[in-house]
C-alpha cells in the first residue's frame, strides 16, 4: 500500500476544512475513503466506538491524529486519507489536532508493516503538520510525501505495488 497512490487513487485529500468537534473532525477524515468505496459507513461509527472506549488512541503526535478501527470493521481495500482543518479541535483528553490521515488497512500485518513506516517518514519531515496546514493544494501535499521518501523508515519496503 503506497501512500501517495492510495490519497492519489481515493481523491482523498482534503485541505482546510472545518469542524467543531472531534467527532465531526473523524467524520471529515473518513467520508473520502467511504465515497471512493475502501470503506463501508460502519467504520466510522467503529472509530467512535472504541475513542469512546479506550480514548483517542490514535493521536500519534501533537497536532496529528490517524482515526482507524479493526479490518474487520468494514474495510474493503487499504486506503489513506488525508484530511487538514483550519482550526484544530480537542479530543476527550484534551489534545488538539489539525491533521488527520486516517488509515483503512485490511490487516494488522499492512497497517504495521507498510502503513505506519510511511506515516513516521511523512510527518518525521521538519514542520510536517504546520507544513501540511498551510498547503494549498493535493499537489503540495504529494510533493511532501515524495520529499520523504528517502527516510529510513522505507528501507526495505517496496510500495511500488
Amino acid at each position: 500500500m503506497n501512500l501517495k497512490q492510495a490519497l492519489t487513487e481515493n481523491n482523498s485529500i482534503r485541505l482546510g476544512l472545518s469542524a467543531d468537534t472531534w467527532q465531526e473532525a473523524v467524520r471529515l477524515s473518513i467520508d473520502p475513503l467511504i465515497e471512493s468505496g475502501a470503506v463501508e459507513e460502519e467504520y466510522y461509527h467503529a472509530i467512535l466506538e472504541s475513542t469512546e472506549e479506550y480514548g483517542p488512541y490514535y493521536i500519534l503526535m501533537p497536532g496529528m491524529a490517524m482515526p482507524h478501527a479493526r479490518p474487520e470493521a468494514g474495510v474493503k481495500r487499504d486506503s489513506f486519507s488525508l484530511v487538514t482543518l483550519t482550526e484544530p479541535v480537542a479530543f476527550s483528553d484534551g489534545k488538539e489536532v489539525q491533521v488527520l490521515l486516517a488509515l483503512a488497512a485490511t490487516s494488522s500485518e499492512i497497517h504495521t508493516s507498510v502503513a505506519i513506516p510511511q506515516i513516521i517518514a511523512l510527518f518525521e519531515l521538519e514542520n510536517s503538520i504546520e507544513r501540511l496546514s498551510n498547503c494549498q493544494s493535493p499537489e503540495e501535499v504529494l510533493a511532501m510525501i515524495d520529499e520523504s521518501k528517502n527516510s529510513p523508515y522505507l528501507e526495505g519496503l517496496d510500495l511500488e505495488s
